[in-house]
């Protein structure tokens, strides 16, 4: 019996050896690569079509849409303006309603969202056909997260491990989610990533036009976030770092050749950054701008930031040029500004409070990465490398440190920023280094965890559970798919628990109106009845086709009185209204509608009649009482 059992062991070995030793002929590899990305593109494509704008979405379509038409780029400041602008080419090259009468400007303003509910309700239904081609416009994105991912992971750790890096990517369900919107955030970790790796390259052979590379992929991912400006500080720092084993051998003059090249890449990467927006006032001297955050006012109430609005104008550092344009700095002044907010209500676990936690993204990485994923995360920390031939391969610590380093310094800045916590989407950009840093199992063996086993096959089990673990995070991400946006893993129950643990843009971010579209026409209302809505998002569901559709307002819902059953079928809440989201919803005509949160919150306790993703839930009426 054991000789049969260590028999077919091996023959999995085997098989699963030839498999991975096919991945290291290049055109093989190649071809792997070009079918994940080709089967994620259909993915983003089917979901960019199935899917309602979400809460950011419209303003970030009318902001991209102004930065072509008028060159100005005060809409969505907080955000640099790359990946919206791309977004909306083919947009303007489609007929669609213009209306930019909500336009204003001053210290602080974001109207932007407001003109992005008159963009939907200019356009109407057809507002869905023109976002779902601004997101087709941004899929290519997403092939740059994949395509670095193997270049990366093959340059570490072989072919086998960047194809399983890509895979990673490919299938991620975050990644699916983000990359299928217009929102920056999955856009800009391919970009950020492909920097980091064009810097990486630098540092194994520096040369003069890799430097220059680098610099232009810099500044093309400081135009899509913000968050990616840690880049410029913590460069350097690998820089030394990378070097520090070698110093004793490297001479005088090789250091000021590879500093010149870092100042370089710099100089390159802000002149693109510049030129992404017009040179807009660059080089303003900061002492002339004026700031609405406690940081840029040292000032703690609006009042005094009024007063008293730059806290460098009265010093020698408001004269000094700013080497960035003017809408950029304003971004990150008024971002900071939304984190400095204590009273903005964040949610996690059930509970509301006025301000974050410090493992907020700990917490929801926990529930929201796959199971499988962070098992295979242990099988790399406890593998060790080896090539096809069995020997143990190479591998440099500070490869590793310079791979880790980026996501650590990301993931713990915006930790904290405790003033509000709401989106799991901020740390996206830590998550393909981690893909690549995994990906080393396609070349480990699991000897630390298996040593202590007598079984003569530990080849065998050990590949068996890597690729089980990976077969279980894809399965799990399709399994849910297209509500990607909504994905948790099955450590608290999977999507359908999910809003008792985190809200916004990690479930309910107002994507699945368009599915509720389809099932009310699936599903016709008795004559006299209407269904009763109430919709998390910036728009009126009323401008996108939703006539017979009306509000979930106090006159309708009120704790303190029943609800008049015979004047409606059923009702449809965004799961953020049912956990306690006071966000106020349309009304039908344009105007915001109170709503009763105790009473929508009571529905919790009520088991719904269906389920419109993971994000809207219906209820029939109650019966009435005798």
């Amino acid at each position: 019996m054991k000789s049969r059992q260590a028999t077919l062991c091996e023959r999995l070995e085997q098989s699963i050896s030839s498999c991975v030793r096919l991945l290291y002929v290049p055109r093989i590899a190649r071809n792997v690569v070009f079918g994940l990305l080709f089967i994620q593109t259909g993915l983003l494509a089917y979901s960019a079509y199935v899917h309602s704008p979400t809460l950011n979405e419209p303003a970030h379509l009318v902001a991209g849409l102004s930065h072509w038409k008028f060159g100005r780029f005060e809409l969505y400041r907080v955000n640099p303006p790359l990946v919206r602008m791309v977004a909306a080419l083919p947009v303007m090259t489609a007929d669609y309603e213009q209306d930019w009468s909500g336009f204003h400007d001053g210290p602080g303003a974001r109207p932007v969202f407001a003109m992005g509910e008159d963009f939907i309700a200019a356009n109407g239904e057809r507002s869905f056909f023109l976002f779902m081609i601004a997101r087709w416009a941004c899929i290519p994105f997403s092939w740059i997260g994949g395509i670095v991912c193997y270049l990366w992971a093959r340059d570490l750790y072989g072919r086998p491990a960047g194809v399983l890096a890509c895979a990673l990517w490919c299938f991620s369900p975050n990644i699916l989610a983000h990359a299928s919107l217009i929102t920056a955030d999955a856009h800009a970790t391919a970009l950020g990533l492909a920097a980091c790796y064009t810097f990486w390259r630098w540092l194994r052979q520096p040369t003069w036009t890799q430097a220059a590379l680098t610099g232009c992929v810099l500044g093309l991912a400081e135009l899509a976030k913000t968050t990616l400006i840690l880049f410029y500080p913590l460069w350097p720092v690998m820089w030394i770092l990378y070097r520090w084993p070698d110093r004793k051998r490297m001479l005088p003059r090789r250091w000021l050749n590879e500093a010149g090249m870092l100042l370089l890449r710099m100089v390159i990467g802000i002149y693109i950054l510049n030129l992404g927006y017009g040179f807009e006032d660059s080089f303003k001297p900061l002492g002339e701008f004026h700031f609405v955050s406690q940081l840029f006012t040292a000032t703690e109430n609006a009042k005094q930031q009024q007063a008293s609005s730059n806290r460098f104008a009265n010093s020698w550092l408001g004269a000094l040029p700013v080497p960035c344009p003017k809408s950029y700095l304003l971004g990150i002044d008024i971002q900071q500004r939304d984190f400095e907010r204590y009273g903005r209500p964040s949610y996690l676990r059930g509970e509301w409070r006025d301000q974050g936690w410090w493992y907020y993204y700990l917490y929801a990485a926990a529930i929201k990465v796959p199971l499988g994923y962070w098992l295979l995360a242990i099988f790399a920390l406890l593998g060790q490398p080896v090539t096809e031939t069995g020997s143990h391969r190479p591998h440099k610590l500070r490869d590793s440190m310079f791979l880790l380093a980026p996501p650590l310094v990301i993931f713990t800045v915006v930790s904290m920023k405790t003033g509000f916590n709401e989106h799991f989407r901020y740390v996206l950009p830590c998550f393909p280094f981690i893909f690549i840093w995994i990906s080393r199992i396609a070349v480990c063996r699991l000897t630390t965890a298996l040593a202590s086993l007598k079984f003569r096959a530990k080849g065998a089990l050990s590949s068996a559970a890597i690729l089980g673990a990976l077969t279980w995070s894809v399965t799990s991400s399709l399994w849910i798919y297209p509500h990607s946006l909504s994905y948790f893993n099955e450590t608290i129950g999977g999507p359908l628990h999910g809003p008792e643990h985190l809200l916004g843009s990690n479930v309910d971010w107002g994507q699945d109106l368009r599915y509720l579209k389809w099932h009310m026409t699936d599903h016709a209302q008795s004559p006299g009845q209407s269904i009763h809505l109430a919709y998390f998002g910036y728009f009126d569901p009323a401008n996108a086709g939703f006539e017979s559709a009306l509000p979930c307002c106090a006159s309708l819902l009120n704790a303190n009185r029943p609800l008049e059953s015979n004047s409606w079928s059923n009702m449809h809440v965004s799961v953020n209204f049912l956990y306690g989201s006071v966000w106020p919803p349309r009304d039908g005509e344009n105007d915001r509608c109170p709503v009763d949160v105790d009473a929508l919150r009571s529905l919790k306790s009520a088991t719904p009649t269906s389920y419109t993703g993971f994000s809207i839930r219906g209820y029939k009426p109650p019966k009435q009482q005798p």
